[in-house]
């Protein structure tokens, strides 16, 4: 096995196949670089993940379309640190940058930038995907401050704010103890095609801070994440990460689903290992993508556009009609990534829910739940 990409949905496959008995390499082009993004993970999503890979578990979630809801699921903050050393095992690290892969019948050749050339049974790119002006993406722009500063935004620093859409332009704010007396305050770009630049978000985050009453002092965070890229085809590589489209088109969340997705696609990996390389690749993409999972992408990118088609003053109030649904529905869009009965039943309650100022940017979900 040759993985590229160091990331969490990287280092996790090469853990998942290394426990198999595989001898897997992983090519990093940092090594030794930390994670430095923030990830947010709802525990029912990842309930292996141990406890020294958690930073913070919040006291509680909220939301906020035009008014609170209360989310009823454990949401978690990852400590990449705790979660690097869990999914450190087994396997070996090559620092490098791929050039180029060669597929030949008796397996595949990987050509690093140095000129080096690995043998390989399976090829995985795990390298994640460059923004692209042609994609729908998410932004954010945040900084990272005092908990006692935080307190003049939310009632409570142990408290996590998914998602706010009071008092934005296009935008929620995202508000996110850290764990170590520090909070996580950002504006984001909930999707947008192309995305909308982070000094326009700077601008807006430092704007909402001096309402406040403060300024932005402490480490700040950048975030571009792709979001609409479709199912991929079969073929000898095998994507996997945002590279593999395992970012959750309307929400931008991957990591719990890459991590969590590791331990299948090395079961498939390892058991059709000795049938060939053309096997061994078929069988890692039949894991990754069953059928019911290329139904709900395909369900849940028709979910994006419609969230992209509404006027800004209506997203709140799609949002207030989202989180009041039931919270298995709600765990059915955002997570059941196999869940087609539930990712329908979850649109269509939406749609049913909806006044007409929102269900004319939804009337195609009625056609969609009756066609599946």
């Amino acid at each position: 096995m040759v993985i590229a990409g160091g990331g969490p949905a990287g280092r996790a496959l090469a853990r998942a196949c290394a426990r198999r008995g595989l001898a897997t390499t992983l090519i990093d082009p940092a090594p030794g670089r930390r994670w430095r993004a923030t990830y947010g993970l709802w525990a029912d999503e990842l309930p292996t993940l141990p406890g020294s890979a958690v930073a913070c578990a919040p006291s509680a979630t909220l939301a906020f379309g035009t008014g609170p809801h209360v989310l009823d699921r454990q949401y978690l903050v990852v400590d990449n640190d705790g979660l690097r050393r869990w999914l450190d095992e087994g396997y070996d690290v090559v620092a490098g940058t791929v050039s180029g892969v060669d597929h030949g019948g008796q397996g595949s050749s990987v050509r690093l930038d140095d000129g080096r050339v690995l043998a390989t049974g399976l090829y995985v790119d795990a390298s994640g995907v460059r923004p692209r002006g042609n994609r729908y993406e998410q932004t954010a722009f945040g900084v990272v401050l005092p908990a006692e500063d935080a307190l003049r935004l939310v009632d409570r620093p142990d408290t996590a704010v998914f998602m706010d859409w009071r008092d934005t332009e296009s935008g929620f704010l995202y508000v996110l103890p850290l764990g170590d007396g520090t909070v996580l305050v950002e504006e984001t770009s909930l999707a947008r095609k192309p995305g909308l630049p982070l000094d326009v978000l700077a601008a807006r985050l430092r704007a909402r801070l001096r309402a406040a009453g403060l300024t932005s002092r402490g480490r700040e965070e950048r975030v571009r994440i792709v979001l609409d890229l479709p199912a991929p085809r079969r073929g000898r590589t095998v994507p996997f990460g945002a590279a593999g489209a395992l970012v959750h088109p309307a929400t931008g969340y991957s990591v719990a689903t890459s991590v969590r997705l590791a331990e299948p696609v090395a079961d498939a990996v390892a058991s059709a290992w000795d049938r060939g390389p053309a096997a061994v690749a078929s069988a890692a993409h039949r894991a990754l993508w069953p059928s019911s999972a290329r139904t709900v992408h395909g369900l849940r990118r028709h979910g994006l556009r419609a969230l992209c088609g509404m006027p800004p003053e209506v997203v709140p109030v799609f949002f207030d009609l989202f989180f009041a649904l039931p919270t298995e529905l709600q765990r059915a869009f955002t997570s059941g990534r196999e869940d087609v009965s539930g990712t329908t039943e979850a649109m269509s309650a939406l749609f049913r829910m909806s006044p007409w100022q929102v269900r004319k940017h939804l009337i195609g979900w009625r056609a969609l739940r009756r066609s599946r």
